[in-house]
């Protein structure tokens, strides 16, 4: 009997051996690359959702920050309108207060204004006699000037002023005088403040000064008219001013007592 060698009679075992090794190489290559490729879309997957996950981050930051600049900005505002809304408020009090006294202080302005005009009224009728009717009737109230307290407390205060005006002023003017003994006739006056009131005619012939002590004219000298010549032409401003020699209307210690 014809004896196979030993790989003859066993190879077709070895031969199914390979194959079966092959198949199986095979299979776990298959396995190997399937992983892999599970593995790298595992891997793009975490990199999307990282990358959505950056996305979200900045823009939640930038979100913040605007946040924070508006924040910033409520916050100014806020204490500009707080200094403000401060500052109101206490203008608002102070209003507050003025109106709380406003009824007084009108109940008290008639009582002030009959005051002043009474004052005003004794000034003047106690005064050197010039211009006496334009001078009560800038005090005196009439018809044509308001009736309003508060207003005519502003006109008083004016006619106060034109007074106190007076003591410094030298004045002339062109006027009619009425002495005890015969008609009125045409004179010009002179006013030196509050201390010297003469008249003098046309013609310089005659001439006066008022004597507050009798409450009279006193005749004037004839130098004395040249005087008060000189006066009205320093009043009117055709003259230097220079020193005049004078009688006085007034007595020192009257004139020091508080009319200016």
């Amino acid at each position: 009997m014809l004896k196979r060698p030993f790989f003859a009679l066993y190879g077709g075992w070895l031969a199914g051996v390979l194959v079966s090794g092959t198949l199986m190489a095979s299979d776990e290559t298959v396995d190997q690359a399937a992983q892999s490729v599970e593995a790298q879309q595992a891997q793009s997957v975490l990199q999307q959702q990282i990358d959505e996950a950056d996305d979200v981050t900045r823009s939640a930051l930038e979100e913040l920050r605007r946040l924070e600049q508006e924040t910033r900005q409520m916050e100014a505002s806020n204490a500009a309108l707080s200094g403000r809304l401060a500052s109101e408020a206490e203008r608002q009090q102070r209003l507050g207060q003025a109106l709380d006294t406003l009824s007084d202080t009108r109940a008290a302005l008639p009582a002030v204004e009959q005051d002043m005009m009474e004052q005003l009224i004794s000034w003047i009728e106690s005064d050197l006699p010039f211009l006496k009717a334009e001078r009560l009737a800038r005090v005196k109230p009439d018809e044509q000037q308001p009736s309003e307290s508060a207003a005519r407390i502003a006109n008083l205060l004016e006619a106060w002023r034109a007074e106190l005006a007076y003591g410094r002023e030298v004045d002339s003017w062109r006027g009619r005088l009425q002495l005890a003994e015969g008609n009125p006739r045409e004179v010009e006056y002179l006013r030196i403040g509050r201390i010297g009131f003469y008249y003098l005619t046309p013609d310089g012939r005659e001439g006066g000064v008022w004597d507050k002590a009798s409450g009279e004219w006193q005749g004037l000298d004839e130098r004395a008219r040249r005087q008060v010549r000189n006066g009205l032409r320093i009043a009117d401003d055709q003259r230097t001013p220079e020193l005049l020699r004078l009688p006085l209307s007034i007595i020192a210690n009257d004139h020091a007592g508080g009319q200016q």
